[in-house]
C-alpha cells in the first residue's frame, strides 16, 4: 500500500516539504470579493479535492493574502489536543485518526501549520460518519460557528463548501450561508495531475489559469493547472480499527 506508514517517514516528509517555493497569484477583483466575504461574514470557504500536494500551499497563500490568523480544517475534532502537541513539541502523531489515508491530512499540511506561527486552528469534523450526509454537514457548520474564531478560512472537501443545496443534500456551505448570508466559497480548479485518496489516483482536466481569480461563471476559483500527489499518512484498515476500538 503506497502512502506513509511510519511516524519517522511522516516527519521526514514534513521536513522535506517546501513551504516557500509556491506563489499564489491573485487578481484584484477576486481578492476584493474574498476580502468582502471575510469582512461581512467573518468567513471564507475553500473547497478542495483531498490528497493534492498543493492544497496546503493554497491555504497558506490565501491566509497570507487576506491577513488571516484563524483556520478551520475538516479534520476530526478529537485530534485537537494531538495537533496542539505537534505544533508545540513535534509529537502527538501516534493517534490513529492521523492515519486514515483519505488525503485530508498530509505532510504538507503539517509543514504549513508549522510555518504559520501563531495560527489558531479549529477542527470541525465530528469523527464517525453516521450515514446522514446533510446532518454531518449541519454539524460541521455548527462547530465552525461555535468556534467564534472569525475572521477565518474554512477548508473542506469541495462537496461540502458549496453555498446552495446539491444532489448529495444540504452542504456545510449552505448551512453557513443561511447564518452568514455574505459568505463566499472558493473552489480549487484542478487541471491535470495525481492525488492520494486511500490510493494514488490520476485525473486529467482543463484549468483556465493559475491563481485566485473570478471565473467566467462568476465563481471564485484558485487555478492549479498542474498538481501532484500529496504524502499522506495511511495505515491498513485492520490496524486502524484495532487502534480506534474502545
Amino acid at each position: 500500500m503506497p502512502g506513509i506508514d511510519t511516524i519517522d517517514g511522516l516527519l521526514r516528509a514534513v521536513a522535506e516539504f517546501d513551504t516557500d517555493g509556491f506563489e499564489l497569484s491573485v487578481t484584484e477583483a477576486a481578492l476584493e470579493r474574498a476580502g468582502r466575504s471575510i469582512e461581512e461574514s467573518g468567513l471564507l470557504l475553500l473547497g478542495e479535492i483531498h490528497g493534492v500536494r498543493e492544497n496546503p500551499l493554497v491555504v497558506l497563500g490565501l491566509m497570507r493574502a487576506l491577513g488571516l490568523t484563524s483556520l478551520a480544517l475538516e479534520w476530526p475534532e478529537d485530534l485537537a489536543p494531538q495537533l496542539d502537541l505537534y505544533l508545540a513539541q513535534g509529537g502527538g502523531l501516534d493517534h490513529a485518526l492521523w492515519w486514515l489515508g483519505d488525503g485530508r491530512v498530509t505532510a504538507g499540511h503539517l509543514a504549513v501549520l508549522k510555518a504559520m506561527a501563531g495560527v489558531r486552528v479549529t477542527l470541525f469534523d465530528g469523527g464517525m460518519f453516521t450515514g446522514d450526509w446533510s446532518q454531518r454537514d449541519a454539524n460541521m457548520a455548527r462547530r465552525v460557528l461555535e468556534s467564534h474564531a472569525e475572521p477565518m478560512l474554512v477548508v473542506a472537501g469541495n462537496a461540502h463548501t458549496r453555498t446552495s443545496p446539491t444532489d448529495l443534500g444540504l452542504p456545510m456551505g449552505a448551512c453557513l450561508a443561511s447564518a452568514r448570508a455574505a459568505v463566499e466559497s472558493v473552489r480549487i480548479d484542478y487541471g491535470t495531475g495525481s492525488f492520494y485518496n486511500f490510493e494514488p489516483r490520476f485525473t486529467r482536466g482543463y484549468c483556465e489559469g493559475a491563481g485566485l481569480r473570478v471565473a467566467e461563471d462568476g465563481e471564485l476559483v484558485v487555478g492549479l493547472p498542474e498538481f501532484g500527489e500529496a504524502m499522506v499518512p495511511h495505515l491498513p484498515v485492520d490496524l486502524l480499527q484495532e487502534r480506534l476500538s474502545p
